[in-house]
């Protein structure tokens, strides 16, 4: 009875200590929590009240992720729209609109009125018709804490050769999601999938909904066969006939129990076609067993729509997730999909020419022709090979970066000591130059060139978020062009600080008075029973030592419901703040 007592006891202290712990870490999101519609509608009042088009020249847009990059129909242009940024404190969301010029290697900003409020995560597609029209649909709001999400169900059309936003209200279609996908089917918008959280709870679609772009109306479609299983952020892309999508991948979760979830990576690949004349159209899926090198699994990937029916997929991360652990390999390595002949190629930069040559200088039978009849199908898609990279930014961050990079061609044995020689004597050979690994990149092909802009990567809980641009001839597969250059180390990193938590806490005796005066030798009490700190042992390594326990801790206040990312968050300031403590005290 007495054992008993004294474990009710400790479970009430903990919960007490982790309650006031949670309370200085949160009180600041809590007093930044607002109903989104209101603020949504706030965002909509100001826009409203620009009246006329504005286009300035400008800068490459803000760092981001999750916005739509999408090819002008008519022109040699790009046109970027929304995104989302995280600095480590607030979470921005736009919904401007860039247009790049391809030639001019430029930028404009076009502020027009009455646009779609701020959106990450939605989509977008241009098409030909009136003029020129980028029509945009769904997508996530956030508070400005990242705690609460409102998803859109709304859709808009850019009308490019008026400068006009206008917002289609149409019945019956789909519910609000994010993360979904959208294609261009003959004169058809085509919407796939797509997720919705709120605060409690969440849902993985696997609908398929169309918007005729005649009638303005949607419809539900109904297919036979088996579909794939719900699912956001998959590779969907429109058949080169027009008669369905290829569907591959994507990512999705689901509740084992209140306090349990598991997040699963799709790899698998599904066609979804459409058989008959007009008025007698039966939709189908499919399960396709393509031949080649698959991507490995991977979430997160940017998708485009290249030359010759291929769809490109570049990128993405693999979270490996472990109790209440998650970490991730980011990629930047290049996938081609053959929609015809059912194929997937690993894509490989086969390297600039005259780097080619300065290499094999002196081998003059080779450089006469045999290297050039070598480039087939095949050596332009190799397996990449991984390295592991570390930088250190200003503010002493050590950055290890898993990097994925072309492997070398395939030579002759006997040549391979000569030629390292060679490049080893040769000082003006220079580094094939590429994107770093990212995920939630922009992607679009415009003539046979992919564009890639931004995306992000982490680093332990630090974030880099990038507004770099590169382009890739595919045709030719030679080499990336930098377009727009950003070092991510530079990029300014914001966490709350001691004095700031302080602060909260402050704040927070003063409106709750000398309550918690009387409590102060039960606090001492409890402080005593939580791990403690060793000698000479720095913030981080009691951190990671401890980790467990102060999640544990953090779980027990915040209820099975609470998100394990803002459960670690909690931790990790539980355990800074302790440590402080005992820093103070000693």
């Amino acid at each position: 009875m007495g054992k008993k007592g004294k474990n009710e006891k400790k479970v009430k202290g903990a919960e007490k200590t982790a309650a006031k712990m949670e309370k200085k870490v949160s009180k600041r999101s809590k007093r930044e929590e607002e109903d989104l519609e209101a603020l949504i509608a706030e965002f909509q009042n100001l826009d409203a009240k620009k009246t006329q088009v504005e286009e300035t020249a400008c800068s490459p847009p803000s760092p981001r992720l999750s916005a739509s990059l999408s090819t002008h129909p008519d022109k040699d242009e790009l046109i970027l729209f929304g995104g989302e940024f995280f600095n480590g404190k607030k979470t921005y969301l736009y919904n401007d609109l860039f247009f790049y010029n391809i030639k001019k290697n430029s930028w404009v900003k076009s502020e027009i009125p009455n646009p779609p409020p701020p959106r990450c995560s939605h989509q977008a597609v241009t098409v030909s018709q009136g003029g020129g029209q980028l029509w945009v649909f769904g997508g996530e709001f956030a508070s400005p804490n990242g705690e609460q999400f409102y998803h859109y169900k709304d859709l808009w059309v850019l009308h490019l050769a008026k400068n006009t936003w206008e917002n289609i209200k149409a019945p019956g279609g789909p519910s609000g999601r994010s993360g979904h996908r959208m294609a261009l089917i003959k004169r058809q918008l085509l919407v796939f999938g797509g997720f919705h959280e709120s605060t409690r709870d969440f849902i993985y679609y696997n609908d398929v909904h169309l918007f005729s772009l005649e009638t303005f109306s949607w419809s539900r479609l109904s297919a036979s066969g088996t579909a794939p299983s719900p699912r956001s952020a998959c590779q969907m892309t429109a058949m080169p006939d027009g008669s369905g999508v290829m569907i591959y991948g994507g990512y999705s979760k689901v509740r084992l129990k209140k306090d349990v979830e598991k997040g699963t990576i799709h790899s698998d690949m599904f066609l979804l076609k459409q058989e008959g004349k007009d008025g007698q159209e039966k939709w189908t899926w499919s399960r396709l067993n393509p031949s080649g090198n698959k991507p490995p699994p991977r979430s997160g990937f940017s998708m485009a729509v290249g030359p010759a029916g291929r769809s490109v997929l570049f990128g993405g991360v693999c979270d490996e997730e472990e109790e209440e652990t998650l970490e991730g390999d980011f990629y930047n390595d290049l996938y081609l999909y053959d929609m015809v002949k059912n194929r997937w190629y690993p894509g490989q930069c086969k390297g600039n020419k005259i780097e080619k040559k300065k290499r094999r200088r002196g081998k003059k039978d080779e450089a006469d022709g045999e290297v050039a009849d070598q480039v087939t199908e095949e050596r332009h898609f190799q397996g990449p090979t991984e390295v592991i990279k570390e930088i250190v930014t200003e503010d002493g961050t050590v950055m290890t970066i898993k990097e994925v990079i072309p492997g070398a061609q395939d030579v002759e044995e006997d040549e391979n000591e000569q030629e390292e020689e060679e490049e080893e004597e040769d000082d003006t050979v220079s580094v094939l130059v590429e994107p770093c690994p990212r995920s939630s990149a922009m992607a679009t092909v415009r003539q046979g060139k992919l564009f890639l802009y931004g995306g992000m990567f982490e680093v332990g809980n630090r974030q880099f978020t990038l507004n770099d641009l590169y382009c890739l001839d595919l045709h030719k597969m030679d080499h990336w062009d930098v377009l727009v250059e950003m070092d991510p180390k530079t990029q300014e990193w914001l966490e709350e600080s001691a004095s700031e938590e302080d602060d909260d806490d402050d704040e927070e005796e003063e409106v709750e008075g000398g309550a918690e005066g009387g409590e102060e030798e039960s606090d001492e009490e409890d402080d005593n029973e939580h791990p403690a700190v060793k000698d000479e042992e720095t913030l981080n390594e009691y951190q990671a030592r401890t980790e467990q326990y102060w999640i544990g801790l953090a779980r027990t206040n915040m209820g099975p419901d609470a998100k394990d990312k803002k459960v670690a968050k909690v931790a990790l300031a539980m355990a800074k703040v302790f440590y402080e403590d005992h820093l103070e005290d000693a």
